[in-house]
């Protein structure tokens, strides 16, 4: 029997679904069905999710639906379910969610050339004891639970996620791998596909739309048994998915900030449980939220603590740069003021033996600024509320707007003092190292040199074949690459990351430490230069150490008395504007919403934080005006309702000014 009305989640910017009338052509259509209908004066996409009985115009009158999308294919259910869940935990229009699921264009109705994979099966290696051991846990249990594996770098973990697969695929199943976009380089598919010829899908940002629809069309029909992406590839829905493996779970890249601010992590575990089936976390230096759930026994821990072929960890090294600064005062050194003794003399020895090494920091540019030595002027953007970078010795860079300027001569506030360069960035590193060692080959790795996916398989290759002997970069170089001769990694400025303004800074500076040193020494021994104005910062102490368990702790237990997750959650309430006083206007209206309705319900008395409104730290951003406001809650229930109370509706908002909800917000700037 055909309903009387459907209700449709339409793609657009609605909280509501809309209600329409079945086709004229009388087809019935399902939950989860794909449909265009009339939308103002335009054809939109929509997702049934239900259907009523009886039509009931209400004050409207109601418009039938155009027909089924041939082009989309039904929804599966748990899909549904995990998908109208997103929505609601993020606070996100439904419509908008489902239509992220489909690919960019059309399926081409041309057949596909075939394009054979001549690439022959490798048998694996191995296998370490705990690799066994690990995969001997974890093949216990079909049903749906999450496992972390914790494992050193160089442990294997890779090895372990490729017998899991393969017990996937001989099941008739599929397997979807999410890593960090910086993590599906050359490298790793290339690893994945000699042990699965053929059968490998892969979805990413760098990829082109007819890639993308191509490569979500091969893994929907199963054409492809194994998809491999960046966290928007778990919307792609895989009709019989046996397992869902996160690899480097701990990556800030698996949180989303534009549009639906959803956490890749938490979303796939949400997605494991509606279709009940296990997933593997894996990291060597685990979020602590996840790390939280083991000590509860929510999730799994499956430990790995040995390097593959016994191989040593790397011996790590603090070099104190308040000490070198006083030794430099008393005998001057023909070095850069960055690079310490220690650190040029084993670079030296590296060399000396054809041996690789790699310089880190986080910080791009020549120069963090310019500024002016008559007056301290330093340059801004006209954009953004942040100082520009310098370039090249040319030109000045705003890292979050794009915009650049030429570098003036001559100070333009005060008309007398030259602009010099003020700090250090990763070109400056390069130029340093070409004057001190004119006979080494450089490579640099950062967002000004690597813009694109073949650069940076240009990048790794040169590595590969040994035709690089100094790799300078950025956090690029951190991250998912293997290169079996780099035998001595240099952290110049450990300083960086700690005094930024979240919660999270310390977290974040142990992680990047540890996955940084753990590029050294894949098949020799290899050595970790960590330089910094504090070497009793917690995080470096437990970094040497190699102390996961007691950094993790530690920062537990303060995070416990301060209420900020895993213990309570957190929403931010970000409200931009082009006008600064009437976003400031917006914001105070938002906040005294907030301590309103929190002073009527008692539930919200002593459970519930409110925290601001205050200027965003970046309080102009790409021409807009920044306010926040940020509300914890011991309660992720308790806090999703407020939210949705204060922001429905939305009719106290001043004209010009908008309020978005990010729901455990990663970025605090």
């Amino acid at each position: 029997m055909t309903p009387g009305s459907y209700r449709v989640a339409v793609n657009a910017p609605l909280r509501e679904v809309l209600t329409y009338l079945p086709p004229e052509s009388g087809e019935a259509l399902g939950r989860g069905q794909s449909v265009m209908v009339p939308l103002g004066q335009r054809r939109a996409h929509g997702v049934v999710v239900g259907h009523d009985e009886n039509v009931s115009n209400g004050p409207y009158q109601l418009k039938a639906i155009y027909g089924a999308s041939e082009q989309r294919p039904p929804l599966p259910k748990a899909y549904m379910t995990w998908l109208e869940w997103l929505s609601s935990y993020y606070i996100h229009p439904l419509g908008q969610v489902l239509d992220s699921v489909f690919p960019p264009l059309a399926r081409n109705s041309r057949p596909s050339t075939v394009v054979k994979d001549h690439r022959v099966r490798i048998p694996p290696p191995p296998l370490t004891a705990e690799q066994q051991s690990v995969l001997g846990s974890l093949a216990e249990n079909k049903d749906f639970q999450v496992h972390l594996l914790h494992g050193v770098t160089g442990s294997g973990k890779t090895e372990v996620y490729l017998h899991l697969l393969e017990d996937v695929v001989a099941a008739g199943k599929q397997g979807l791998v999410l890593v960090p976009e910086i993590a599906l380089t050359p490298q790793l598919i290339e690893r994945f596909s000699r042990r699965f010829p053929g059968q490998i899908a892969v979805l990413h940002s760098h990829l082109t739309p007819r890639e993308k629809t191509n490569q979500w069309w091969q893994a929907v029909t199963k054409d492809k048994k194994i998809l491999i992406g960046a966290r928007s590839a778990l919307f792609c829905p895989l009709n019989d998915l046996g397992l869902i493996i996160l690899d480097e779970e701990h990556e800030p890249s698996y949180k989303q900030d534009e549009k639906l601010k959803y956490h890749a992590r938490d979303a796939a575990i949400v997605l494991a449980r509606a279709l009940n089936i296990p997933i593997v976390l894996g990291s060597a230096t685990p979020s602590l939220e996840s790390w939280n759930n083991v000590v509860q026994s929510k999730f799994v821990l499956h430990t790995m603590a040995q390097r593959v072929n016994a191989r040593a960890m790397p011996d790590i090294q603090v070099v104190d740069l308040r000490a070198e600064k006083q030794t430099r005062r008393d005998t001057p050194s023909r070095l850069p003021f960055w690079l310490s003794q220690r650190l040029y003399e084993e670079l030296q020895a590296v060399f000396s033996k054809n041996e690789q090494a790699a310089l880190f920091l986080n910080r791009r540019g020549v120069a963090q600024t310019a500024q002016c030595k008559a007056c301290g002027f330093a340059p801004e953007c006209p954009n953004c509320s942040v100082s520009l970078t310098l370039h090249g010795l040319s030109h000045l860079v705003c890292h979050f707007c794009d915009y650049s300027e030429r570098l003036v001569e001559i100070c333009t506030n005060c008309k007398e003092g030259p602009l010099e360069p003020l700090g250090l960035g990763t070109e400056k590193i390069e130029a340093d190292m070409a004057a001190l060692f004119p006979a080494i080959r450089m490579a640099r790795a950062d967002r000004d040199e690597v813009q694109n996916r073949a650069q940076l398989e240009d990048l790794i290759s040169t590595m590969e074949k040994r035709e690089v002997d100094l790799l300078i970069g950025t956090q690029m170089i951190a991250k998912g690459l293997d290169f079996p001769y780099l035998n001595l990694v240099g952290l110049v400025l450990a300083d960086v990351g700690f005094h930024w303004p979240d919660f999270r800074a310390s977290e974040r500076s142990f992680q990047l430490m540890t996955q940084v040193s753990g590029r050294s020494g894949r098949q020799s021994p290899g050595r970790v230069i960590i330089q910094t104005y504090n070497p009793q910062h917690a995080s470096i102490e437990y970094t040497v150490r190699g102390d996961f368990k007691g950094f993790a702790q530690l920062e537990l237990d303060e995070r416990q008395v301060l209420h900020y997750p895993p213990f309570w959650r957190m929403a931010m309430m970000r409200i931009q504007g082009v006008d600064p006083d009437n976003t400031k206007q917006a914001a105070q209206l938002l906040a005294r919403r907030a301590q309103t309705l929190q002073a009527q319900n008692p539930k919200y008395a002593e459970n519930l934080q409110i925290l601001g409104p205050a200027q965003a730290p970046l309080f102009k951003l790409r021409a807009k005006y920044r306010y926040q406001v940020m509300i914890k809650c011991d309660s992720a229930q308790r806090l999703n309702h407020f939210c949705r109370q204060i922001l429905t509706p939305l009719t106290w908002l001043p004209s010009g000014a908008k309020v978005q909800v990010d729901i455990d917000p990663f970025q605090m700037l």
